[in-house]
């Protein structure tokens, strides 16, 4: 008994670490438990129900095994067969009957909440529509009603309801908006899934992949930015307007040869990957090089030429390859991307 309670003794700071450790997993802003729209505040009160429901569950269970311990433990002296229970038909009803219960309470919402999360609402002409591709490793968005898209930031008016429509160009991914809406797969073109969410509160939500899909999964980010009406028909309006290429002849056409094949900025390129709209604007390039001044941060000059000169590095197994450029071609694009800037949401903060 004595060595037994030296070894608990010994594994009892090891857990209260791992609690503590584990405690402080994940962001604030990746979070299911701070929801700010309806959707997730409806997912968040079933999480909360359940997790009562467990509660409850353990603490009955660990009182009763507590007592059973104490009650009838081995007494000192104590050497007689103690009496044999053969069965207690009260309480074997009791304790089928009570779990049966709380199945039931927990199944009646969660019925409900599946049925209303799967609504469609892909012919509602108030909401407005995504079609959301995932690709290895980024997001895609096409608002077919203005006839724009975009990848890694979905600006979403803070008045409609948001359609979605899912589907991915490769490998399964997991489309994921924790403050905002549940995780939900990106299939195939043949099994295009469907959710909707609402965002009431102007803001930057983060989204995840929440699926493995390759070496560069967990840098699979993205950005929901909701704005008011007002915000968003100007971001509309500057995305669809003509695009101003480089001035320096040059520089201008090695861009066109180089990003405008893949690429398109403005009404200019083919958009097979990422639109370059408004990048220099935009909170992170790649998704994971945070623009800026603050800690890990850099300015979103450097972060172009980083990615441009070696995507590899940043994020492995993506499917853009190494530019060939000189320094003055590469210093050149990275300049003229860094001030491409939308002014559709100057005041909000990132």
């Amino acid at each position: 008994m004595m060595n037994r309670w030296h070894a608990v003794k010994r594994l009892l700071p090891m857990l209260a670490g791992l609690t503590l450790l584990l405690s402080a997993c994940g962001r604030a802003d990746l979070s299911a438990l701070n929801p700010q729209g309806p959707v997730a505040e409806e997912q968040f009160g079933l999480i909360k129900l359940s997790i009562a429901i467990m509660g409850f569950v353990m603490v009955v269970v660990f009182a009763l095994t507590f007592y059973v311990l104490f009650r009838f433990r081995r007494r000192k002296g104590q050497n007689e067969i103690p009496e044999q229970v053969e069965g207690n038909h009260k309480l074997e009803i009791i304790w089928t009957v009570i779990p049966i219960v709380l199945l039931i309470i927990l199944a009646v919402p969660t019925v409900k909440y599946v049925f209303q999360f799967a609504e469609d609402h892909s012919k509602d002409e108030n909401a407005v529509q995504v079609k959301v591709t995932a690709h290895q490793y980024w997001w895609e968005f096409e608002y077919p009603q203005y006839g724009v898209t975009t990848a890694q930031e979905l600006v979403v008016p803070t008045t409609k309801r948001i359609s979605l429509q899912l589907k991915t160009a490769d490998v399964l991914h997991s489309f994921w908006i924790p403050s905002l809406m549940g995780k939900i797969d990106t299939n195939t073109e043949g099994n295009i899934n469907k959710a909707y969410f609402e965002a009431p509160k102007a803001g930057v939500y983060r989204g995840k992949c929440a699926e493995l899909c390759g070496p560069s999964h967990a840098l699979m980010d993205f950005k929901v930015v909701a704005v008011d009406e007002a915000a968003f028909g100007k971001w509309v309006e500057e995305m669809k307007a003509p695009a101003v290429l480089p001035e320096d002849e040059h520089i201008r056409e090695v861009f066109k040869s180089q990003c405008l094949a893949c690429h398109a900025i403005g009404d200019q390129g083919a958009p097979t990957f990422p639109n370059l709209t408004g990048i220099g604007s935009k909170e992170a390039v790649a998704g994971v090089l945070l623009n800026g001044t603050g800690p890990g941060e850099q300015p979103v000059e450097q972060n172009l030429k980083e990615w441009i000169a070696d995507p590899q590095r940043v994020k492995p197994g993506n499917k853009m390859p190494a530019v060939p450029l000189t320094p003055e071609e590469l210093d050149g694009i990275a300049k003229y991307l860094a001030e491409q800037k939308l002014t559709y949401n100057e005041n909000s903060a990132k």
